[in-house]
């Protein structure tokens, strides 16, 4: 072999073994080798809530579970309404309360209302479950369901025809309220129809003898607006009436001496009104103002005075509305005996909270 041979193959031998190494190692230089692990977990999917269920529609406000008894309150007194103390006032009529020495009367008052455009809806007592439970009043837009009861001065058993809210004032009819016109210049005059023919003096809704009324649609609307319970001063004016021995029912015979009052509160202020058949007269007693003040929010004749007691066929007055035990109006009863005074030996008298 010539040296040039030799020395050719000795060239391409490298050569060679060159490619072979880079055939080798290029097919190597596709495959990936891929770790596969578990599956990545499934996107979040958002599931809307259910809807909030309706509200459920109540056929009358809730009771106050403070005051609940197992004998209906007395029949309502009667009884003058004072005069408007001054622009803007709002009349919240007098009721029965509960106490554990029995009921007691909280007077009717005048009233600010805690903002302007709010009315008063009275509280009431109704016969539910077998005892009588107190719905507590509110301040709201609208007049709601009172029990339909009959408190009078506007409030005739659904809704409030003494006054209304006229842009920022309270203007008074005077045709239900006691207003001074000389005093008070927003008034107007709306005669108010009364369908309820059945004039009587009770003073709770269901039951035996009760007043039957259920709220109408528009009232169940009410009941479900925004409300404020009562104020600071109706508060301390409710505080006052169960720690005054002589508005206590069994001490009174249901005739209480302060019935109505100028102001929360105003028990011994001058302008305080008592109810008719009272043993005693209201302290600092001020004769009615002409204008309007008719017992029990009762008509007026056309000289302004008051309309007589109705009378029978033989011309005697016509008997009380029963109570709810069917028997006739509850005979006086007698004081309840006083506490003893440790203190100087003499007896306290008894007031609603002992």
């Amino acid at each position: 072999m010539s040296k040039s041979s030799q020395y050719l193959r000795s060239r391409l031998v490298p050569l060679a073994g060159v490619a072979l190494l880079c055939a080798a190692t290029f097919p190597l230089t596709g495959c990936v080798v891929r770790v596969v692990g578990p599956p990545p977990p499934p996107a979040p999917v958002y599931v809307a809530p259910p809807p909030p269920a309706a509200a459920p529609v109540a056929d009358e406000p809730v009771a106050d579970s403070d005051m609940q008894a197992s004998e209906p309150p007395p029949p309502l007194p009667v009884y003058e309404q004072p005069p408007v103390p001054g622009p803007g006032y709002i009349w919240t009529p007098g009721y029965w309360a509960w106490a554990p020495a029995g009921y007691y009367w909280v007077p009717g008052t005048w009233v600010m209302p805690p903002r302007v455009g709010l009315l008063w809806t009275p509280g009431y007592w109704g016969f539910v479950g077998g005892v009588y439970a107190f719905h507590a009043g509110y301040w709201g837009p609208h007049v709601g369901f009172y029990g339909g009861v009959n408190y009078g001065f506007g409030y005739g058993g659904v809704g409030f025809a003494g006054g209304r809210w006229v842009g920022g004032a309270f203007a008074y009819n005077q045709a239900v309220t006691n207003v001074n016109v000389t005093v008070i210049h927003n008034t107007y005059n709306e005669t108010v129809v009364n369908n309820n023919v059945t004039v009587n003096r009770v003073s709770y809704n269901g039951g035996a003898g009760g007043v039957v009324a259920t709220p109408t649609v528009q009232e169940r609307g009410y009941a479900r607006e925004q409300h404020l319970a009562a104020t600071p001063m109706q508060r301390q004016h409710f505080q006052q009436a169960a720690n005054n021995p002589d508005l206590l029912a069994r001490n009174n015979g249901g005739h209480p001496a302060i019935a109505a009052t100028p102001h929360p509160g105003a028990f011994n202020a001058p302008g305080v009104v008592g109810a008719h058949g009272a043993s005693t007269p209201p302290p600092h007693m001020t004769p009615a103002v002409a204008n309007g003040n008719r017992p029990y929010g009762g008509p007026r004749q056309a000289n302004g005075a008051n309309a007589p007691h109705p009378q029978g066929a033989n011309g005697a007055n016509a008997p009380h509305p029963q109570s709810a035990s069917g028997k006739g109006p509850a005979q006086k009863q007698k004081a309840a005996k006083p506490h003893p005074n440790k203190e100087n030996g003499r007896r306290e008298p008894e007031t609603a909270l002992r």
